[in-house]
């Protein structure tokens, strides 16, 4: 069975590629997506929770953000200049886990208040949980196809180089 990228990068130099591009991003989220249930269910927006919750929003936008720039730049750039992507499901892992950009950083424009400025905190929490949700959606995206053999998708006699 074949690779995609994703996965080759998640596989690589165990466990550190696992822990520095799939687990801080993830446990961050999480966090983020628990703190926000619990927040906007009691709207307890102050408070230790909160804190919580706006560390984690911070922290994991600006992280991931690092993340984005050091895979564009060292991953994304070589693999389209030498022509070796596996097929789609190669190209929609890598581009959804990227994407994970967006959601992660907007939480931290929240909360570093360059965006929402004149949202309540309750219009503020709104939007985290969106783009957690959003977050959710493109990150299964990218886990999804990350797993799959990247031939499944592949035309009809296509080749690839691995």
């Amino acid at each position: 069975m074949n690779m995609t990228h994703y996965m080759e990068l998640l596989a690589a130099n165990q466990p550190w590629n696992l822990i520095i591009f799939m687990a801080i991003p993830i446990v961050l989220a999480e966090t983020i997506a628990v703190t926000e249930l619990y927040i906007l269910y009691t709207r307890e927006y102050k408070g230790a929770v909160r804190q919580l919750n706006r560390v984690c929003s911070i922290v994991v936008g600006l992280y991931f953000a690092g993340v984005f720039f050091y895979l564009l730049r060292n991953a994304v750039m070589p693999i389209t200049a030498q022509s070796a992507w596996r097929g789609p499901a190669d190209v929609i892992a890598v581009t959804f886990y990227l994407l994970g950009i967006v959601p992660l950083l907007g939480p931290t424009l929240v909360d570093l208040n360059i965006i929402g400025r004149d949202r309540t905190l309750h219009g503020k929490m709104a939007i985290h949980a969106s783009l957690v949700a959003l977050f959710l959606v493109v990150g299964h995206i990218a886990m999804i196809f990350g797993m799959l053999d990247p031939a499944v998708l592949y035309a009809s006699g296509a080749t690839h180089s691995h």
